[in-house]
């Protein structure tokens, strides 16, 4: 196969615009040719010197490819294109970005999820240029899309006045094959399967394209292309972690005298709480896509409808082990490490919770269009599209939680089962080991404890409506084009959530609550006979295989409801209905019949924007420049629930807030010689909050300890940018390197209250003492967050707990201050056709970022890591293609409000006030490099095997403190592809 060779592609900017429809030409026949590309029939003599045009094909061609639309673009680009219709370099949209220079990505279950651009995760998801519909403000979820009904993605980094607002790093646009764009006829099936290696299942991966277009004679042209996709995958995420807090330095030998623990403020850190948490989850996707387009046979037209839908469905097989409580006592082997870290000890009394859980979501989503473009003169364009983008999610939470509870008759008295829990520091995760071998399996000491079940609906709906104009000659030289338009959209986001709630109350703690007849309790052991077969037992064999274990840990082997009945709500609802049925919390009717409505947490947002832009596109032969400015009006309702009326009907109170933004922006290119190119941006940018955070409802967790509340007068982040990049293109590949500065504006920071609320006395769980926020005075609010110290415990909380003096820590966004991000890019792609041989088919494409930031408060902004670095080392032939890819990133702030840590900070105060110290709460995850492998085979003109496997080395993930202790270690699955794609 011979490959690709674009040279001395665009030598003059005189032939800019021959250049332009030369590369689309070429790059639409590339990717609608089911085997290769031929040249074209007939070009001009001119045409000729400027560009040679042979078969662009695997990998070299697809990155050949991004580097012409990168090269092309009036703006600073980056993409990845499909090596052939349906054809990704990566089976995840988010795995095939991190690729890209700037980019990097959050993970879910191991799965790319999320990305981060230039280290700000506040970015934009576009399908052929217009917003998308997801749970927040961004758009669907980079996971949920399936990559093979994808052309091309492109990251746009410096946005033009044209560009929907609502980016801070940069913009994903993904786009789909038009299909007046196919050459001919096309069918292209895969047929994938995918092997997890936690879960040890096999998930089915079809997807088809078919896609023609007809010559209707002296009815123009009509074209119509269909894509279908099916995933149904099983995964599995294990996560051990604790709590850490500081204590006083504490006589480790018992010789008298207390060890210094080297730790700051004269503090040693304690692991507690410990936890195990292994999660399957089922994930079964259905998507499909519609385009039909028609042009007249002047082809000065062409209108289109544009048809998406996904829907994602699937349940989840969740259990956690939460080991609570307990005294240190130091033992023979106990020491502390340089960060002040106790190692090796036994925690005196410690109890376990055994929970099986569920909170899986449901999503519809759609994404219709219909637009059309017109060329009312030769030098006139008109291009309008009204679309259509929704979201539907229910997300579903389901516990069934057990408590440690010696066997006893019915009885006013209830004794808590305890032991001793020994635990030993070593390679990997800590051995962890009970006293008490039949701690988390004996049935003489597990009782039923709560159900818990909720539901949240939430509906995401926006209708937009856009006009754009464009000439072409305005009567001067050096403007080659004005862009005008204008864009209304009307958002509309609502969200709803039911509780459980039998009698109007929560099943919380029925242990201890549900009486007898004769007023004694009346607890249900796991061994009771209306349990029969609804327990099982765990024990993984490849539990954290990736970060291996430091000897015997007890918590990998328990006895638990069965998370495959929880699945079933309705079912556990009857079991738990017949336990208590001769219990003071006895239940009456279905689960739907007790499901009650937390008119708190009711949200319902309305948003009408209304913008206008202008750009001049102008051109100067070796310079050409894009500028302009986009004028936004933003007019937001945010309602919550005020009261019920007689009828049963919400009466809501609604808070306005409107605002207007002026976004300019400036982009302009110098052709420094024939093949390099010096671009500079500078734009400023808006992103408005996220709906959550709009709405001053309450969202309070299930043990009425925490909570959030948002505020409908946030103000939107504002960034206002700076970019510079050098960019020097060669025969077999590209050299880059770009410079950029954000300055971040109308920050948002978290502040934190104690909210006294007289449901606490009743309903809130003490087991996690130490998180609970303690109130001066019964029945106040206050702004002070107070916890209880290691000497006070439980029983102070509870006593304080009967006295209305406990609250619940709410987290408030408001904002702040300002901030910051400034780095560095560099990016080297080529392939060694000068090489001999098959040794002509090596290449590499390796990329580095470097970013700095700094928000309010002196920490680096959340996600985003110093250094990143990426590569691909590849080699193909004419039917082999194999690639290797490495992404590696370096420490990154993850969180800074993480309860398990919500004490410890770089001072050692001991003390979750923040403005004492600010580090404190923070969750970092460590560096951590992925290497994936793909690999495919040609058969022949219409079949290719492909493989892939995706964290080959079987990488896990740690969290640290600001200390540097791990609290946190995560691990998935190696997932292993194996596949047939054809191509007719």
């Amino acid at each position: 196969m011979k490959l690709n060779k674009i040279s001395k592609l665009f030598s003059g900017a005189k032939n800019k615009a021959n250049n332009v429809t030369l590369f689309g030409a070429t790059l639409t026949a590339a990717l609608s040719m089911p085997v290769m590309a031929a040249e074209p029939e007939s070009t001009s003599a001119s045409q000729e010197q400027e560009m040679e045009v042979i078969a662009v094909r695997g990998i070299f061609g697809s990155l050949k490819k991004a580097n012409l639309l990168k090269r092309t673009d009036e703006r600073i680009v980056d993409a990845i294109v499909a090596e052939d219709i349906g054809k990704l370099p990566d089976n995840n949209i988010a795995e095939a970005l991190q690729r890209i220079t700037g980019v990097s990505i959050e993970s879910d279950f191991g799965v790319g999820q999320e990305v981060t651009i230039r280290g700000i995760s506040e970015n934009l998801i576009l399908l052929n240029g217009r917003s998308t519909a997801g749970s927040g403000r961004g758009g669907i979820g980079l996971d949920d899309f399936p990559s093979s009904f994808l052309k091309t993605v492109e990251v746009i980094k410096s946005p033009t006045p044209e560009m929907i607002e609502g980016a801070l790093g940069g913009t994903v646009n993904m786009q789909t094959i038009r299909p007046l764009e196919l050459s001919e006829p096309l069918v292209a099936i895969t047929l994938d399967g995918e092997y997890a290696d936690k879960t040890e299942n096999v998930a089915p991966n079809f997807s088809a394209g078919i896609g023609n277009n007809w010559d209707l004679g002296d009815a123009g042209s009509f074209g119509a292309s269909v894509n279908l996709s099916y995933l149904d995958r099983e995964i599995r995420r294990d996560e051990y972690f604790n709590k850490i807090d500081l204590q006083d330095n504490i006589d480790i030998n018992g010789d008298g005298t207390i060890d210094d623990s080297n730790g700051p403020n004269g503090k040693y850190q304690r692991y507690t709480q410990t936890t195990v948490e292994q999660k399957t989850e089922e994930r079964e996707r259905t998507a499909y896509g519609i385009s039909l387009q028609w042009a007249p046979v002047s082809e000065e037209a062409s209108i289109y409808l544009d048809i998406n839908a996904t829907k994602l469905d699937g349940g989840q097989a969740a259990y956690s082990i939460l080991d609570v409580g307990g005294n240190v006592v130091a033992r023979d082997d106990s020491y502390y490490d340089a960060n002040g870290v106790l190692h090796n000890y036994d925690l005196d009394g410690v109890l376990v919770i055994p929970k099986t859980w569920s909170d899986f979501t449901t999503d519809d989503s759609t994404s219709h269009a219909l637009g059309g473009e017109w060329n009312i003169t030769d030098n006139i364009e008109l291009a309008a599209e009204y679309s259509i983008s929704k979201s539907e999610q229910r997300q579903t939470a389901s516990e069934f939680n057990l408590r440690p509870i010696e066997r006893t008759p019915p009885t006013l008295d209830l004794i808590t089962h305890t032991s001793t829990g020994s635990f030993t520091s070593g390679s990997g995760i800590p051995g962890y080991t009970y006293a008490d071998s039949g701690m988390l399996s004996n049935p003489d000491n597990l009782v039923f404890r709560e159900f818990f079940h909720k539901t949240i609906d939430s509906d995401n709906e926006e209708q937009a409506l856009r006009f754009d104009f464009k000439i072409n000659d305005i009567g001067l030289d050096f403007v080659s084009a004005v862009k005008a338009g204008v864009r209304f959209t009307d958002r509309d986001y609502s969200s709803t959530r039911y509780d459980l709630k039998p009698n109007g109350n929560t099943l919380k703690d029925s242990y201890k609550r549900a009486t007898d007849a004769n007023g004694n309790y009346s607890p249900t052991w796991i061994d009771d006979p209306i349990l029969s077969g609804t327990f099982t037992s765990v024990d993984l064999n490849n539990s954290f295989d990736q970060t291996g274990i430091a000897g015997q840990n007890d918590l990998l082997n328990y006895y638990v409801y069965d998370a495959e009945r929880l699945k079933d709500a309705d079912a556990t609802y009857l079991l738990v209905q017949q336990m208590l049925q001769d219990t003071s919390y006895a239940m009456s009717g279905s689960l739907a019949d007790n499901m009650v409505e937390d008119n708190g947490a009711y949200k319902e947002i309305n948003e009408k924007t209304s913008a206008i832009y202008a750009q001049f596109h102008l051109d100067f032969d070796d310079l050409t420049a894009v500028f302009g400015g986009r004028y936004i009006k933003t007019e937001l309702e945010s309602s919550v629930v005020d009261s019920i009326d007689a009828n049963g009907n919400k009466v809501l109170t609604t808070g306005k807030n409107d605002y207007n933004d002026f976004l300019p922006s400036l982009n302009v290119t110098y052709t420094l010689t024939q093949d390099t190119l010096m671009r500079f941006g500078a734009a400023k940018v808006m992103r408005r909050a996220d709906f959550g955070e709009l709405s001053p409802a309450l969202e309070i967790d299930n043990s009425l300890v925490t909570g959030t509340q948002g505020s409908y007068q946030l103000e939107p982040y504002r960034v206002t940018q700076y970019d510079l990049s050098l960019e020097h293109y060669f025969e077999d590949g590209l050299m880059s390197a770009a410079i950029f500065y954000k300055e971040v504006n109308s920050f948002t920071q978290t502040d934190r209250s104690c909210l006294a609320d007289s449901s606490t006395v009743s309903g809130q769980n003490t087991t996690q003492w130490d998180n609970i926020c303690l109130l001066d005075t019964a029945g106040q609010s206050q702004g002070d967050i107070n916890f209880a110290t290691t000497d006070q415990g439980l029983a102070y909380v509870d006593a304080e707990k009967a006295a209305g003096r406990t609250g619940i820590v709410i987290d408030t966004d408001v904002n702040g201050g300002s901030g910051e991000v400034k780095g560095l890019e560099l990016a080297y792609m080529q392939q060694f056709t000068s090489l001999p041989g098959i040794w002509s088919g090596l290449g590499i494409n390796a990329n580095y970022t470097y970013a700095d930031s700094e928000q309010p408060d002196g920490n680096p902004l959340l996600k985003i890591s110093k250094n990143t670095a990426n590569a691909q080392f590849y080699w193909e032939s004419e039917d082999v293609q194999l690639r290797l890819a490495y992404n590696w990133r370096d420490r990154y702030l993850d969180d800074q409000v993480v309860k398990r840590v919500q004490t410890v900070g770089e001072l050692g105060l001991n003390n979750s006030d923040t403005s004492l110290d600010p580090t404190v709460g923070n969750s970092y995850r460590e560096a951590r490099g992925q290497f994936d492998f793909s690999a495919s085979w040609d058969i022949n003109d219409t079949f290719t095997v492909v493989g892939n496997v995706v964290n080959l080395t079987g990488e896990p993930i740690e969290y640290t403190t600001e200390l540097d202790s791990t609290w946190l270690y995560s691990e998935a699955d190696r997932r292993y592809t194996l596949g047939v794609r054809a191509k007719f």
